[in-house]
């Protein structure tokens, strides 16, 4: 099995991490921060917004059990990716709807599904289509954000909804 991957961002990594780590074929999901010029931020520096950084996860995936246009189709629901440097009530830079390819294949399947993707929406999509950046983990309290912090009132009010219109849940 040779294996690929893949960084999103779309709005905060906790629900995507929550999100993709209910799919069969995604093999892992780190949550982290790529796009911005400063070299191993932190999440602080991050929240700020003056990183250029997003919060993204990267899937590793097995492509044989999920394919990359099945992975971007469950993206471009997941998210708004029609909201510029927002998702909900999070607001900055850092929530921007961005993805990072690491091929060719890669940016061509994800303009692809973006035009899909653009009909499901009434205003146009605003998401960033860009290589890949160095890619900077998340602090450790991050990663399994909402399998550990269930009962937390981001995860109850902005991230078990996501999970259930998604039927992920």
């Amino acid at each position: 099995m040779q294996s690929e991957y893949i960084v999103l961002g779309g709005g905060c990594f906790w629900c995507l991490e929550a999100i993709f780590s209910r799919v069969p074929g995604v093999l892992s999901v780190t949550p982290g921060y790529a796009g911005g010029e400063l070299a191993s931020p932190s999440y602080e520096a991050v929240c700020s917004g003056t990183t250029g950084h997003a919060e993204v996860v990267k899937l590793e995936f097995d492509p044989q059990q999920i394919t990359l246009p099945n992975l971007m189709e469950l993206f471009f629901r997941a998210h708004d990716p029609t909201t510029l440097n927002r998702q909900g009530h999070d607001v900055g830079t850092q929530y921007r709807s961005v993805v990072f390819y690491s091929s060719p294949e890669q940016k061509h399947a994800t303009e692809k599904a973006m035009e899909e993707a653009a009909g499901l929406y009434r205003a146009p999509l605003v998401t960033d289509v860009l290589p890949e950046p160095p890619f900077y983990p998340a602090e450790s309290y991050h990663h399994d954000y909402y399998k550990n912090n269930p009962q937390a009132g981001y995860c109850r009010m902005v991230i078990a909804p996501k999970l259930s219109k998604l039927k992920l849940e």
